[in-house]
């Protein structure tokens, strides 16, 4: 019984561990974020998704900061397609609403043009 209760709390907190390691990478990722050192924000991020589960909530969050860190590099496609993403995968999450205003920005800026849909007819001989 005793082996019992000490391979439970040992899974327990490898599972806290993990979950603090994913808060701490997020944590230092907006910190960079702040200071203008979008690369090392980059980096925190990636750490931070590795840790996360899949699927994890926090991955919206994560997707959002990244495309921030797009922008401020001056990669506007790359920006609107994480922020595409985010509406096409977490269309019902804050970050999605986000992710739309940041698209919004980036269209009158002239730095994103949405594409258009054209519908075409076959054309009878």
């Amino acid at each position: 019984m005793r082996t019992l209760f000490i391979i439970v709390l040992a899974t327990l907190s490898v599972g806290c561990s993990s979950k603090n390691a994913l808060n701490r990478h997020l944590d230092a990722a907006y910190k960079h974020y702040e200071l203008g050192d979008c690369g090392q924000a980059m980096l925190e991020l990636s750490q931070a998704e590795r840790r996360s589960q899949p699927r994890d909530k926090l991955q919206p969050e994560i997707s959002l900061l990244r495309g921030q860190c797009l922008e401020r590099q001056g990669l506007f496609v790359d920006a609107a397609q994480t922020y595409q993403f985010i509406q096409a995968r977490y269309p019902a999450s804050e970050y999605a609403f986000r992710g739309r205003a940041r698209l919004e920005t980036l269209r009158q800026l002239g730095h994103y043009q949405p594409e258009e849909r054209v519908v075409t007819h076959a054309l009878k001989p």
